[in-house]
C-alpha cells in the first residue's frame, strides 16, 4: 500500500481544490491520519473507495472525538526598563484555541487486504449545531456509527439516511461523551449517584 503522503498527493491531483492535512500520531501505533476539508469530504471518500489501487471499501470503525478549548502559554523574553535599567524579563503570552468535534474513520480494503487509512473531519466549533457531511452513502457500515456519534457527541451528519438517537432515549438532554457533560441527578424519577 502507498504511504499516507502518496495517498494525499493523489487525492489532491484527482480532486482540484481538496484541502488535506496529515495529522501525526505520536502514540506507539503511529497511525497518522488525513484531515479532510468538509466541503470535499464526500468526493475524497468516493476517491478512496473507488480508486483501483486503494479500493478502501470498508469503514471498520467510525468514532467521535471532543477537543475542548485550550490555552497555549508561552514564555518569551522581552526587554523592559526597570528602575532606570534595561533588563530582559520573562513574559507569558496566552493564545486561546477554540475547541471542536471530530469524526474519525478507519478504512480498509477487503479486496486488496490493506489498511487502515484513517481520515478525519472537524467541526468549526463545539456547539449543538455542529455539522459534518455524512459518509454513510459511501460506506454503509458508517450508518449506525454516525448515529452513535450524533447521539453521544451531538454532531449532525448532513445527508445521513436515518439520523436519530441510538443509545440514549429521544428525550435525553445533551450528549454524554462530551468532555464537559454533566449527568443529570435524576431521570424520570430514577436517581443517579
Amino acid at each position: 500500500m502507498e504511504t499516507l503522503e502518496q495517498i494525499k498527493a493523489r487525492i489532491e491531483s484527482a480532486i482540484p481544490g481538496a484541502r488535506l492535512e496529515i495529522i501525526p500520531n505520536g502514540s506507539p501505533s503511529a497511525q497518522h491520519s488525513i484531515l479532510v476539508d468538509n466541503a470535499q469530504a464526500v468526493a475524497v471518500a468516493k476517491f478512496l473507495r473507488d480508486d483501483p489501487a486503494l479500493r478502501l471499501d470498508y469503514a471498520s470503525n467510525v468514532t467521535g472525538v471532543d477537543w475542548l478549548d485550550t490555552v497555549i502559554k508561552e514564555k518569551v523574553k522581552v526587554k523592559q526598563v526597570v528602575e532606570g535599567v534595561e533588563k530582559e524579563i520573562d513574559q507569558t503570552t496566552e493564545e486561546k484555541i477554540s475547541g471542536y468535534l471530530e469524526a474519525v474513520y478507519h478504512l480498509f480494503s477487503i479486496k486488496h487486504k490493506h489498511g487502515p487509512v484513517i481520515i478525519r473531519m472537524r467541526t468549526t466549533n463545539r456547539t449543538d449545531g455542529a455539522r459534518l457531511p455524512s459518509l454513510t452513502p459511501i460506506w454503509r457500515s458508517a450508518e449506525l456509527q454516525e448515529r452513535e456519534i450524533f447521539d453521544l457527541y451531538g454532531i449532525h451528519f448532513e445527508g445521513h439516511p436515518d439520523l436519530r438517537r441510538i443509545l440514549c432515549t429521544e428525550d435525553w438532554v445533551g450528549h454524554p461523551l462530551r468532555k464537559d457533560y454533566e449527568f443529570p441527578l435524576e431521570y424520570h424519577g430514577i436517581r443517579g449517584k
